[in-house]
């Protein structure tokens, strides 16, 4: 099968249960070592000798605490909790490598934008401009109650929480952009002069949510502002994610699923000014391999044997905003009613219910028995969370991959993990040289380091011109900088 460039991003969280609860207990599973920084270190240079685009570094600041009205569940299942702060993990990382991206989460409901500017900028300074953003509106109740002086922005309604996003990002973009010109370090030892106050300018920013009248306090990293990420799918979302995404993660269980979401993107991009090239789409999806189909199958079967099914319905309660406690395990997706309706990942339920509708699947393993019921919820989701899993050797794989690529027009995936960090040294090993032997994956990094945006473009580190991050430097800085030669 012909084609383009199939990417691959690793998907992982600093946590002991990410998207693949009681997995953490296999012998081979090193997800115990997340507080400990070689584990990262090693699994970033696995990555690069992998030609990973990058890592993805999820984030939540509160407790799953949806299933059973408590965080009981969740601390027994340790999902997505205890967990560190993912920023620091990314400098270390950036120290082993020279190639590897960096997507890093935070929230726009839990922070200043102030401080979130000069982090960023000092992160994409110390990868030498491989810095990726996640923008996260918040989606969990108890983060928003466990940062009071902000966190009430959590509990807005679905699509003000995106409204006030804008407004976030309209600052972020203005001190990123907007504030420092080129040239305005001099570093002058003959006049004293480090920077010209004349090149540093007030963003003057008053909105409906931040007044930030100053300066941007740190000088211009190499990409000036990080790669966006967004990963909203509902109706909002696509089209927050359609004004300002450089990059999206999508996830749906089934292929005619995600073809809507990559259309509805499309179409999304277009009302924007900016075209379906002007992002990369990437995919959840999870990779069981091994040398043969056989081999493979029985690996994926003892995973199975590891999963913890309640740890899997407290992460799907949280991401759907139902509490799957009330519901029983025999009840069908599509009977959830307005249990759905809520604040939390809105599109989710939608796809599972559609997967359960006429022409989708009998249940995650074809299993007769009408449809998709929250117990093939819980199990479909006990490895890779919301996204499907692919089962096979590394010829099997990569087959199934490019139908994935060639039916929903995605450009690559976002790799979760059965185990961390075997699941991604299997793909590594199996999946990349079959892909490779293709020409659908490449064999080898540019000869010189690039940014993140230029690896995933290959036109430079700033942002295009109709995006709007460069229209907030043409707002600000005088012609001869907004306007590109």
């Amino acid at each position: 099968m012909s084609g383009g460039r199939i990417r691959f991003n690793a998907f992982d969280m600093s946590c002991v249960v990410h998207q693949s609860p009681g997995l953490w207990r296999h012998p081979d599973d090193e997800s115990h070592r997340y507080t400990d920084l070689s584990y990262w270190t090693d699994l970033a240079r696995t990555l690069e000798d992998g030609l990973f685009d990058g890592i993805f570094l999820a984030d939540v600041l509160g407790v799953y605490d949806l299933y059973g009205a408590s965080p009981d569940a969740a601390l027994r299942a340790g999902a997505q909790v205890p967990v560190t702060d993912p920023l620091p993990l990314v400098a270390a990382m950036a120290t082993v490598t020279e190639h590897l991206g960096f997507g890093l989460t935070t929230g726009t409901a839990f922070e200043h934008p102030v401080p979130f500017a000069r982090r960023a900028s000092t992160l994409d300074h110390l990868t030498g401009g491989r810095l990726g953003w996640n923008v996260v509106t918040g989606y969990l109740p108890s983060a928003a109650q466990n940062t009071q002086s902000h966190g009430q922005l959590d509990t807005f309604e679905h699509d003000a929480r995106y409204d006030h996003a804008d407004e976030y990002l309209e600052v972020l973009y203005s001190l990123w952009e907007g504030s420092w010109e080129d040239d305005a370090v001099r570093a002058d030892p003959l006049t004293g002069i480090y920077t010209d106050p004349h090149k540093v300018h007030p963003i003057n920013h008053h909105g409906a949510h931040y007044t930030v009248p100053g300066v941007h306090v740190s000088a211009p990293s190499p990409q000036r502002t990080p790669v966006i990420f967004q990963a909203g799918a509902s109706s909002r979302g696509s089209a927050f994610a359609a004004t300002h995404a450089e990059a999206v993660f999508v996830a749906a269980p089934t292929k005619e699923t995600l073809a809507a979401v990559v259309d509805n993107l499309t179409a999304k991009l277009q009302d924007a000014g900016r075209s379906r090239q002007d992002v990369v789409i990437y995919a959840l999806l999870t990779v069981i391999t091994d040398e043969t189909d056989a081999l493979a199958q029985a690996k994926a079967t003892e995973y199975r044997n590891y999963v913890d099914p309640e740890g899997s319905l407290v992460l799907m309660s949280g991401w759907m905003g139902v509490d799957f406690a009330e519901v029983g395990l025999d009840a069908p997706l599509t009977d959830l009613g307005p249990a759905a309706s809520s604040n939390a990942i809105q599109s989710a339920v939608a796809a599972f219910q559609q997967a359960s509708g006429s022409g989708g699947p009998d249940g995650p393993d074809g299993d007769g028995n009408g449809g998709w019921t929250v117990r093939d919820l819980a199990e479909f989701g006990g490895i890779g969370g919301l996204g499907p899993v692919v089962v096979g050797s590394g010829e099997s794989v990569a087959d199934e991959l490019e139908d994935w690529v060639a039916t929903t027009g995605v450009d690559g995936f976002n790799l979760a993990y059965a185990i961390t960090p075997g699941t991604f040294r299997d793909v590594i090993e199996h999946v990349v040289p079959v892909l490779q032997e293709r020409g659908r994956y490449p064999v080898e990094h540019p000869t010189t380091p690039t940014t993140l945006r230029d690896t995933l473009f290959r036109r430079g580190a700033r942002v295009p011109d109709n995006h709007p991050a460069h229209a907030a430097r043409i707002r600000h800085l005088p012609r001869t900088e907004g306007v590109r030669s």
